[in-house]
């Protein structure tokens, strides 16, 4: 499964609307150099998780999330994974994925996933930036952006979407976090 994502990850970055969507002018290097996680390997907690074709998502592959109950917290499900490269102060790091609701609770064709961003790993696991994202039937590519405080090692930091709002399936194509370098 994970291999499949992969390649669905590498064709969602190379192909051309993703890139347009993405790129910034930069020094130096293609876009998939600035790829600073794993797009293809995404870590799903307190839900069950499958991959699927979908041609109209980039890359042709999605994961659907099965959220089983609005948890006791929206982080009680999750899905995401760790930044595999170190970042520095004053960079500027985007997360961009593209996701739709699939089937909400009681019929809701729209949702709020109340977090999407970037944070410590462990303990007390500061959020360095984040947004709320609404999703709804159709898929839309979500762009949330931030500022690095300061340089932090690889594998401190992690990209998160909390799910636990309502039991839904969510659909989530590639998680891409890129670092656009000071701004």
């Amino acid at each position: 499964m994970k291999a499949m994502f992969a390649a669905a990850a590498c064709l969602a970055v190379a192909a051309s609307p993703i890139a347009a969507a993405l790129a910034q002018p930069a020094a130096g290097g293609d876009i998939a150099s600035k790829i600073v996680n794993d797009p293809g390997t995404p870590e799903v907690q307190g839900a069950k998780a499958s991959l699927r074709d979908d041609p109209v998502v980039q890359g042709g592959k999605a994961l659907r999330i099965e959220v089983p109950r609005k948890g006791a917290n929206p982080w009680d499900s999750s899905v995401g994974g760790a930044i595999k490269k170190p970042v520095k102060a004053g960079d500027t790091l985007l997360l961009a994925f593209y996701a739709r609701l699939e089937r909400g609770e009681n019929g809701a064709t729209k949702t709020v996933l109340p977090f999407a961003g970037v944070q410590l790993v462990d303990a007390p696991w500061t959020p360095l930036f984040q947004e709320p994202v609404e999703i709804g039937p159709e898929w839309k590519l979500m762009k949330v952006k931030g500022k690095i405080d300061r340089s932090y090692p690889a594998g401190k930091l992690k990209v998160t979407i909390q799910l636990a709002t309502a039991k839904q399936a969510v659909d989530i194509g590639p998680l891409i976090v890129l670092n656009q370098g000071p701004e």
